[in-house]
Formats: C-alpha cells, structure tokens, sequence
C-alpha cells in the first residue's frame, strides 16, 4: 500500500483548525455593553454595581496595569440550548493566570464563573426570549513572565512604574449556542490526533488511528459541519472503542490549580484569582463528575472573608466529597528557610483552619512547587497525621535525576512518609496525550509497581480544569496506545500505590534541589523580617504564658493573626525572595508591623510579670542560660565578673584580647588569626585571610532571583581596600570599625571582642547599589573537615565538604539556619549568624601541606528580573565565629545571635516554667494551647544528635502531662517515662521533637 499518512495527517489537522474549531458555536449574537472603570485598587460587588456605568463597544482599548473595569452585560436568552456567553479580553497566547482574566456576577452578586484563556464562556440559563445581565469584573493583570523565556527586567511589577496605557482590546463579548455534536467530534479527533503524535511512526494502531482520521474528514460536509458531525463521529467510534492493553499505565488524574499565594501578582489579586478558580471548578461540576484538590488554608480564609456566598458553595462540595482540602499547612511554603516551630505552625494553623470549617483531617503534604526538602519536614508532617506526601519540584534537578517517583522518605530522626513525585513533571497537566506519555515513559517504578497521579488543570495563576480536559479524560479513560486515566482524589490515589508497592524503596535525608540556590539569599530583608519575626514570636509566647498563670489575659487572638502573617509570607515565592517588588515590599511592611506588635506584647507581658519597681533585671527568652540569667527566666542583672577585652594597635595592625579569644586584624580590616585560648590554635589557615567579603558576578541562564549558577566562582573581586579601620572606645568590648567603599556601595563593619566572650562578632552593614552580583563573606579556616554541620529545623543535617560525586558537586550551595560547623578530631569552629541562609562549604589546598575548609556566607544578591530594585539599599548582618567549638557550641551561639537578653527594670525576678537537667534537649516552644481550654504546651527536641534521657522539671503545679502530636492531640510514643507533681522523666532519640501537653496549669501561691 502507498504510504499517504503524512499527506492525510496534514488534512486532517487542518481539518480540525479549519472547519471544526471555528463551528462549535452558531447563532452568534453580540450583548450590549457598558463599563465602568476602577480608579483605584479593586473595589467589591456591592459597591461597582451601584457606580454609573458608559457604553463600552468590542475593540476597545482597556486595562491599565494592574487596573479593574466593570463590565456590564446585557442580552436576551436564545430559543436553542445550550446557550452560553462567549467572551474575550484581549487574551494572548500566554498561559491562563498571566494575563487578563475576570470574573462574571450575576445581579444578586452571586459568582457564576470565571473568564480566562481557554475558559472563556459562561453557561446560560433562563426563558427563552428573556433578558439577562451579567456583571464582569474584569482584572487587566500585565504578563510579566513573557513565557520564561527571557527573563528580561520590567517596570511592570511594581504600579508605581508600571505606567497607564491600556494593555488589552476587548474583542469579543457574544451570547451562542454550543454546537454539541461538533464540540464533541472536535474533543474526538484532537484526543486522537494526540495519540497519533506519541505513539511510534511504524506503529500499527498509529496508522489505524490515522485512517479512521481520514475517514472522518471525507465523513464530514465541509459546507455543513453541524449537520455531519454526527456522520463523522461515527468514522471514528471503532478507534474510540478499542480498549487499552492490560499493562499501560494508570494514572490517577485529579483536578487541580496551584495558586501561588503570590508571585507576578500580588496578595489582593490572589485572592481574586482564588474565586475564579474555586468558582469555574464548581460550575464544571455540574457537569462533570470529578474531584478537585486544593490546599492552603490560608486561600479557604481569604475566600471565606471576601466571598462568603462562594465559600458557602464550596463548603457543600467539600462535604459531598467533590472538593478536596489537602495538604494541611496554611500555605504551599518553602521548607528550607522557616524556622521549626514555624513548620510546626503551618500544620497546626492549616489543620486547625480545615478542621473547624469543613471537618476535615488531611492525611498529605501537598507541596508541589517549593524548592528543595528539609529533612526535618517527614517528622513534623507524620506529627500533624500525615501519612504520604506529593511533590513534582524535584524533577527539575538540574544535575541528578531523582531515582524514584514512589518511595518512602526518611527524615533526620529517621520518621518516614509515603512520598510520590507524579513522573508527567508537571501540577498542571491539561491531560493530553503529550503529558500522559511523558508520565508512562519517565515513571521509574516499572516492573513493581504500575500507578502514578496526574494533577490537571492550569496552576500558578490559577484556573483549574476546564471542560476540554475532561472531555479527554472520557476518552481517555480505556483507549489503545495511550495510559488509562481514572479520575481520582488524593486518598484514592494513595490507598492503591501503598497497596500495589508495599515495600518501596527508601531515600533518606533532605531532597536537595539542585536549582533556584539563590532563593537562599535573594531578598534579604525577606530573610531577616521572617527570622526576627519568628524568634520575637517565641519571645512574646514565652512571657504571655507566664502572665497568664499569674491571672492576666493570653492574647489568643493577636498570636493568630501574628503567626498567619509569618505564616503567608513563608509562601515558597515570598520567602524564598522570587516575586515582583510589590509583594516583597508589602511584606516588609508586615514584618515591621509584626516585631512592633509582638515588641508590645512581650512589654506588657513582662510588665505584669515584674511589676513595677527600679530592680535592673535580664529577661532571657533563650533556652540556654546568658547574660546572667538563667534560660526562659527574667533574673537580677549580676556585676560582670570578668575582666573588660582590650584592643591594641600594633605594628601589623590591631589586636584584640580577652580571657578566651586573640583576634588579629591586619590594615584592611582582614582577620589574620583567631586564636582560641584552650587550645592555642589559629582558626584561620595559614596564610589566609578571614572576615573577606567577596563579590561575584551573578548573572544565571535563567530565573535570576532563583537561581546561582555554578559558573559565578569564575568571576570574583576581593575587597580588601579598606577607606579607615579604627578602634571604637568602650568600657569593657575591645572593637573595630572597618569602613570600605566600591562605588555607590558602602560597606561598614564592626568586629567585637566582647568582655568574657568566646567569640568574635561582626557585624556588617551594607548600602547596596550593586546589579547582578553577589556578596559573600569568607572565613578560610584551618580546620580539615570531610564534611560540614548545617542547622535545619529541629536540628541538623551533615554534608560533604568534597565534590566527589555529582550529587555532591550539585550542592554547591546550600542552606542552613543559625549555624553552621566544621571540625575535625578535637577541633572544630562554629559560624553563626543572625539572619542569613545560603552557604557555600568546600575544602581547599592549606599552604604548607593538606587542605583547609572555606565556610562563606551569602549575604546578599541583586537579580533584576522579576525585581529590578530587589535587595537596593541598607542591610545589616551580624555573623559570630567561635573557635574551639564543638556542635553544643554552636547551637549556643545561633540563639545567642538571635534572642539576646533584654534589660527590664521591675520588682522581682520570674522562674522560669520549665527547666532541663541537659543541654542536649532544647525547648522551642512555650504557649497555651490553641483550644484555648488554658493548657500549657511544651515543644521541645533533641539537638546533638544522639539519644538523651532527660528530667523536665515545672514551675507550676498540672494534673497530668500528656504526650501530644503536633497538632496537640494526645500521641503516646512512650517518650515519657514517669511523672510526679513537678517532674517529668523523658527519653528522647535522636533529633526527636516532644510536644508536652500539661492540663491544667497553675502556679503554687495562686
């Protein structure tokens, strides 16, 4: 036989393009239009529909950036059904959720649906020949993302440079009749055709499916589509029909659209984008039977207040099963850079949140999207009742495939979650045969298992499943040459992959992507706002459970809106620093409302605590003792009993001294030696130079607030001229001022040698006016360590300090939170820090023989895309490095960084509530319980990573203390070995979390 498939391919898609695209409507009719546009932010219902509305005609322009216009729509409904509204704002090729969409209102204010790319009707009820009308808000959102190909800097991101030119041209605004037999022969023929384009040119069902295509064609009258479709249709039944083989793949399909709580668009369009998704879902639904899974608690809590009509409707969904709350937390966050408690937080606010208005308890972590995975999160999320876990993120390893896509992952304390990464390498699958091939074809499972999940439905901006998708589904449910698609839920999905891969293999410790390591740093004030706010929150816990055992009000309320503010902002683009400016400065803001409410909170707290008098006191939030006082106490303030440190000028530079340390810094303000008195050992290796801020190009292939490539260490400026370095007078500090400049950039620097002190401090504070560059600060140390100790949550991870292997040399860059440790055998050096993230650790060759270990930190970036003004301006940064220090030492210089003592004046010192017989268990938390029955609860965990048998003593009388999860529900791990009145035995393993739930709490004398 002649082969003509190529020939006929080409017919049949301009068949599809050209005679069935176009005739899915008839009877077209065009509404009459009026608008009225938003002269400000966006407005609600209530309040557009009573402004005066101007005629408004197709093919006008509209829209400036970011602006709103209301359009009303008029018409008469059509003798012939179904009837529907066809609109279009001016959409482009760009992805639904990157441009132009609205939402549609019925007069009462009731949501009907959404209008997007690719969504963009509205179904029609009422009387035939009657009228109707319509509200649209339509949202003129400029695409910023450009389609990720170019990553170029735009003035778009921020409305105060964004300018006023309309971006958009209304064209189109039609009430039609859906040709039903030609809607559906075109959903036959593209599912088809999609096959054919997966499947093998010489295969046998390609060429079947091919010729009954043609067949369809010379079916068709091409001057009487609608009245053929029928006939042509028929042509393709028997392909339909045929079954899929007995070991295709099975995929779960489950709608889905991940929203990012912010990203190219702020948190008020969010929330927008929000109802329109939640609201398209519902009206597919009542057409279609499926389910849809949305997380984020936070995003049910923004609809809940602004569309309460709508959140009533999905409440009744989520209670027949068809709208699924998952994940838990009360955002989609980073995992890297919140603190544990803040982990913790997600999960308790998240659970709580869906608990209370849908009954629900998620039993998955939906993390699709977020950059890389703690080690610690397996522990807290089996904590919170999770039992598996989905994300998709880390198929975009730039180096290393990930070998599983089922498996279970093992966290630091050795806790393990049932973990699947969907191998279609998406969250927003359309289900085409594209991504259901890609799915089968990557799935890494083959032989033992046969099953993955398949999110569809457009994400990061929102949309959700449209009714193409579905209709693919359908046919896609048993069809020869393609996976078979089951639409599913989570639950479903998990129940059959644990029962058909019972024993899947283990990955164990943190998933590192190896991609987006900028997101370490980029946004610095992103960083610090989320660090301070996370230990002024502990602070102010602290000091309010001790007043309220004492009879004074918790403020339940404040602490909840507090942590859901913390809690938004650890969102994975927020934190992480990747969105436009507008978002980043508006939580800037935030946390600058949230250190002065919590700095109010503690002062009353304290107030009440101490009373009023003129006794000098320290208030020492910290679990460990400092200043004096004695942890999670306030004490009298003792006279310093150690000598003052000295600060001399030599012929080399300066020295400064005290009991424990010798810092040498030579005329460029470098430190030459760092000599612990224990030991009589320099830190710094020979001949090199620490205190060494570096400055490197940084200009990524792509995604530049994301991403660091590996390539930046090629180019680098060591600065080293300093404009003056001066000793700084004081009582009982020895200090220097470093003072450098690199043109518009200032840098000043104080070293501190505190009085008693086991460490130096420096403090750093940079005027940035850099683009496309990178500071880090370098401490060269003479220590030889394989491999280095980085703070995560809940304690710490240990990662080579060689690039042996490609997992290894991926890591280049990588996180960690107080602390970081390197050592050797008796020696090691502890690196701490106030506020940074990112790290790089590597040995290097030591002049006069072996190899030292280079710890920089990554204080700051400067990308231009999607924030050309990201990070310009003031920053400060404070970085201790203590010599002679093994891993107990470290964790006390991270919180001694970061909860310095306060001084109080009152009437009395306070106890503290709870006291440890080790320093290898650390108390993290202290509050009442979030049921607000006035029980107190405890968090505390494991820190050196061993096991630890530990007596907890109180200050306070209880009737029984309980071993709770997370989510402070009782949970007997055996963790508690005995009880008495006021104290606790407790054995823990190793980086063990321990939530204590102690009923009743009361003070002997009250």
């Amino acid at each position: 036989m002649h082969d003509m498939f190529a020939l006929g391919e080409a017919r049949v898609r301009r068949f599809i393009s050209e005679r069935l695209r176009p005739n899915m409507h008839m009877d077209l009719a065009p509404l009459t239009l009026a608008s009225w546009e938003v002269p400000g932010e966006p407005v609600p219902f209530s309040e557009a529909v009573q402004k005066v509305y101007e005629p408004f005609v197709v093919g006008t322009s509209w829209g400036r950036p970011w602006g709103t216009t209301w359009i009303r729509l008029r018409g008469t409904v059509p003798a012939a059904s179904p009837a529907e509204l066809l609109i279009d704002l001016g959409f482009t090729p760009a992805e639904p959720g990157f441009q132009a969409e609205g939402t549609v209102y019925r007069p009462d204010g009731a949501i009907v649906k959404a209008i997007e790319p690719r969504n963009a009707h509205v179904p029609l009820d009422g009387v035939p020949g009657s009228d109707f009308e319509f509200y649209l808000e339509a949202a003129a959102n400029p695409d910023l993302a450009e389609g990720f190909r170019e990553f170029r800097p735009t003035a778009l991101g921020d409305p105060a440079t964004a300018g006023t030119d309309p971006l958009y041209v209304f064209r189109r605004a039609d009430v039609a009749i859906r040709d039903t037999a030609v809607w559906e022969l075109f959903q036959d023929a593209t599912v088809l055709l999609g096959v054919v384009d997966e499947l093998p040119a010489e295969s046998t069902r390609r060429a079947e499916i091919l010729r009954a295509l043609e067949r369809m064609v010379d079916a068709a009258n091409p001057d009487d589509i609608s009245g053929s479709a029928s006939d042509a249709r028929a042509a393709l039944a028997r392909v339909l029909a045929s079954e899929a083989s007995g070991s295709a793949h099975r995929v779960h399909a489950i709608g889905h659209a991940h929203i990012d709580s912010a990203w190219l668009w702020p948190v008020r369009e969010t929330q927008r984008k929000i109802a329109r998704t939640f609201s398209n879902v519902l009206s597919l639904q009542q057409e279609h039977d499926f389910v849809f899974a949305a997380s984020s608690a936070q995003q049910y809590a923004w609809l809940k207040q602004a569309q309460p009509e709508l959140f009533e409707r999905v409440s009744g969904a989520v209670a027949a099963g068809r709208f699924v709350p998952v994940g838990g937390m009360w955002v989609e966050c980073d995992t890297n850079l919140p603190g544990g408690e803040s982990l913790v937080r997600q999960f308790l606010h998240g659970s709580r949140f869906f608990d209370e208005e849908f009954g629900v308890s998620t039993q998955e972590v939906w993390l699709p999207d977020s950059f890389g995975y703690s080690a610690a999160l397996p522990q807290i999320a089996r904590s919170a009742g999770a039992r598996w876990m989905l994300t998709q993120k880390m198929s975009w390893n730039e180096t290393n495939r990930m070998p599983h896509h089922t498996f279970w992952w093992e966290g630091l304390d050795g806790s393990r979650i049932f973990t699947h990464f969907p191998p279609v390498d998406t969250y927003s699958s359309d289900l085409s045969s594209a991504d259901l091939a890609r799915a089968e074809r990557q799935y890494a499972e083959k032989g033992e298992a046969n099953t993955s999940l398949v999110p569809f439905g457009y994400g990061d901006g929102g949309g959700g499943p449209n009714r193409e998708m579905l209709a693919a589904a359908a046919r896609l449910r048993s069809l020869e040459g393609s996976p078979q698609v089951e639409l599913s839920s989570p639950e479903r999905f998990f129940t059959a992959a644990e029962a058909e891969y019972p024993n899947p293999p283990v990955w164990s410790g943190e998933m590192y992507l190896e991609f987006h390591r900028g997101t370490y740093t980029s946004q610095a004030r992103m960083k610090r706002g989320n660090r301070r706010s996370e230990h002024e929150l502990r602070t102010a816990e602290l000091w309010a459970t001790m007043a309220a055992l004492r009879g004074a009000p918790y403020p339940y309320d404040d602490f909840r809106c507090l942590w859901e503010s913390v809690l938004l902002y650890q969102f994975h683009d927020i934190l992480p620093g990747t969105s436009i400016g507008w978002v980043h400065r508006e939580a800037e803001q935030r946390y600058a409302e949230v250190l002065e409410q919590t700095e109010a909170l503690s002062k009353e707290a304290l107030s009440e605590l101490v009373g009023e008098g003129e006794v000098e006191l320290v208030a020492n939030a910290g679990p460990l003792a400092r200043g004096g006082a004695a942890g999670m106490s306030v004490s009298r303030r003792s006279p310093d009993a150690v000598s003052p440190a000295r600060a001399v000028r030599t012929a080399d530079g300066i020295v400064l001294m005290n009991e424990h340390l010798e810092v040498r810094i030579d005329d460029a303000g470098l430190v030459t030696a760092l000599i612990g008195r224990p030991s009589g050992r320099n830190a710094i290796a020979p001949g090199e130079k620490g205190n060494l801020l570096q400055l490197h190009r940084d200009t990524p292939a792509q995604w530049d607030a994301w991403d660091i490539d590996e390539n930046y260490r090629r180019h680098v400026i060591d600065l080293v001229e300093a404009e003056s370095v001066a000793i700084v007078s004081h009582p009982t500090a020895a200090i220097v001022c470093v003072i450098r400049g690199r043109g518009a950039t200032r840098i000043t620097q104080t070293l501190t040698l505190e009085a008693g002190a086991q460490a130096l401090d420096i403090e750093t504070t940079v005027d940035w006016h850099e683009r496309q560059k990178l500071l880090k600060l370098a401490f060269p140390l003479d220590v030889h360590a394989e491999r280095a100790a980085s703070e995560i949550q809940f304690g710490h991870v240990h990662r080579p300090t060689h690039a042996n292997t490609s997992w290894d040399m991926a890591r280049f860059e990588t996180v960690a939170h107080r602390w970081v440790h390197v050592g050797e055998s008796g020696f090691g050096v502890a690196v701490a820090n106030d506020a940074t993230y990112g790290h790089d650790i590597a040995r290097a060759p030591r002049s006069g023989g072996g190899s030292m270990t280079v710890v920089r930190l990554s204080l700051l970036r400067a990308p231009l895309y999607p924030d050309p003004e990201a990070d310009q301006g003031e920053h400060t940064f404070r970085v201790s490095v203590r010599p002679d220090a093994g891993i107990a030492d470290a964790v006390e210089e991270g919180y001694r960084l970061n909860l310095p003592p306060r001084a109080v004046r009152g009437a009395r010192p306070v106890e503290p509530l709870v006291t440890l017989s080790t320093d290898a268990v650390i108390v993290e938390a202290v509050k009442l319980a979030e049921d607000r029955s006035g029980d107190l609860i405890v968090r505390l965990y494991e820190v050196h990573g061993g096991r630890a048998v530990v007596s907890l003593s109180t200050g306070f009388a209880f009737d029984e203390v309980i071993e709770s999860d997370v989510l402070e529900r009782s949970a007997d791990d055996g963790t508690i070995v005995s009880a008495t009145a006021r104290d606790v035995s407790l054995s823990l393993r190793p980086f063990q979390i321990m939530t204590l739930r102690f009923t009743n709490p009361r003070l002997a004398d009250r």
